[in-house]
């Protein structure tokens, strides 16, 4: 005695494709225009701070809605990049 079971169509085979999809994939070309240029090569920097420090510039900008990097890549372009 064997048991037969079957699987039915996915449910969003067939279906329209969402409204929301559009919209949600437009929204990555603005990420897209954040980010430097493309022919601008980085490099990565590693640095050690103090717990503490790091608890604060983390804090701080999350209240701001920034990123830990953007701030920090900021404030080396200020204090380093020539005029």
């Amino acid at each position: 005695m064997t048991k037969k079971v079957t699987i039915g169509r996915r449910p969003t085979a067939g279906a329209p494709p969402a409204a929301g999809a559009d919209a949600w994939v437009g929204a990555g070309a603005e990420k897209l225009a954040e980010t430097p240029a493309a022919d601008v090569k980085m490099k990565r920097l590693t640095i050690d701070i103090p717990e503490s420090l790091h608890r604060t510039i983390k804090s701080q900008c999350a209240m701001r809605g920034t990123k830990i990097a953007d701030e920090v890549r900021d404030l080396l372009v200020q204090k380093y990049e020539t005029p």
